[in-house]
């Protein structure tokens, strides 16, 4: 009797480990659930990351605040591209050329409990025999397009992030060429400073 009510406790503990969320998709969610309650309470600030608008998925209006402020917060990094890869890795689709929009059917507005029905995917070893290689390989100019498109897509992302990037590294040129220029007009003005009295005391 004692082993059974053991077996039924080990097994009601393995269900509850079995469903807790992976922390990217919890930290991910508090992420959103915390940054719209400050956008709420903010006075009407820009927000840098949100729930779209049917709450069936999510928004980085500025990648380059999000890197800088909300990755390291949540996930003690600092890099977009990882941010996204991790996505990826979760079934994440990015649904929009123009933003940075991406949609999990498990993941929505209100809606914790699905998160533990999202599962990372996973690349799967071949299980056919040799003997059914040839089926296999009648299929592979399918698979071979597929992959290729699934490649373009990638490549997109990836030049997306690159031109994100640039804009960013254009962003602090200028403003450290504006501080150089302000540097400059202070070291002029100190050094006129420095003559005027230098002069005054001269005539003195």
């Amino acid at each position: 009797m004692d082993q059974d009510i053991s077996e039924v406790n080990h097994g009601t503990s393995q269900s509850t480990r079995t469903r807790s969320p992976a922390p990217f998709l919890s930290k991910t969610y508090d992420l959103l659930e915390e940054e719209e309650e400050e956008d709420e309470d903010g006075g009407g600030r820009r927000p840098i990351v949100s729930w779209n608008g049917e709450g069936n998925g999510f928004i980085v209006w500025s990648p380059a605040e999000f890197s800088e402020l909300l990755l390291p917060k949540y996930f003690k990094h600092n890099n977009f591209s990882s941010f996204i890869r991790q996505l990826n890795t979760y079934g994440f689709k990015k649904t929009s050329p123009k933003r940075w929009e991406f949609k999990h059917e498990k993941f929505q507005k209100g809606c914790r409990h699905m998160l533990v029905e999202i599962n990372r995917k996973k690349c799967e070893p071949s299980a056919f025999p040799v003997y059914l290689k040839a089926s296999e390989e009648s299929t592979s100019a399918t698979g071979g397009l597929n992959r290729s498109m699934s490649n373009v897509a990638e490549q997109e992302n990836q030049s997306l992030l690159l031109m994100e990037e640039n804009k960013n590294l254009r962003k602090q040129k200028m403003e450290l060429q504006m501080q150089l220029s302000q540097f400059k007009a202070l070291e002029t003005k100190l050094l006129d400073c420095v003559g005027q009295f230098m002069q005054d005391q001269h005539n003195r």
